[in-house]
């Protein structure tokens, strides 16, 4: 089998095809791109189920426009602005609430009963403070402390400027602080 090499297809390739009709360039894409996109969406709405609709919606809504996709090799960010996009959307409508389950630093169970449910209180006064933050503070939060993205990821992947990013991420954490503070009190 020597010489005999498979060259992996790639985004650029698989938008041309797909904007030439092909159905299985536009899935492979899908297959490529939609677990990033679920756990963004699952991470901002909190529900797997409604994750789901956020992906298909933003997948659709890319098929639909694919020939306004400006850099074929950087598809996938692309089709994150869209998935986030579709997210915010959502996220105003049905006014969703985040799940920080898989928070670091905020174990999902403790040992003994008054611990677990101290860690439950806490768990419900994060998310009630981040529900409070604006759709844009609480993505660029969520991107920022539990996804793991650097500002340059968020920066291209939303089409914003690494100082707003790092702004909104700041503003988030102050306005956060301040809400959980108070409801200490």
């Amino acid at each position: 089998m020597r010489g005999l090499e498979i060259r992996q297809v790639t985004d650029a390739e698989l938008v041309r095809d797909a904007l030439q009709g092909s159905d299985r360039a536009f899935g492979e894409l899908v297959r490529r791109y939609q677990d990033l996109l679920f756990r963004h969406a699952e991470r901002m709405t909190g529900r797997q189920d409604d994750a789901e609709d956020v992906v298909q919606s933003a997948f659709i809504k890319a098929h639909r426009s694919l020939d306004r996709c400006r850099d074929p090799e950087h598809v996938g960010a692309w089709l994150f602005r869209i998935g986030a996009n579709v997210c915010k959307d959502f996220l105003k409508s049905r006014r969703a609430t985040v799940s920080l389950e898989q928070v670091p630093g905020l174990p999902a169970t403790a040992d003994d009963p008054q611990r677990e449910a101290e860690m439950g209180s806490m768990r419900d006064q994060i998310e009630r403070a981040l529900q409070s933050l604006g759709v844009e503070q609480r993505e660029a939060f969520v991107m920022k402390h539990v996804e793991g993205w650097s500002y340059v990821e968020m920066a291209e992947a939303l089409s914003v400027s690494v100082p707003a990013l790092k702004m909104r991420v700041h503003r988030a954490r102050e306005e956060l602080q301040v809400l959980l503070e108070s409801y200490g009190r």
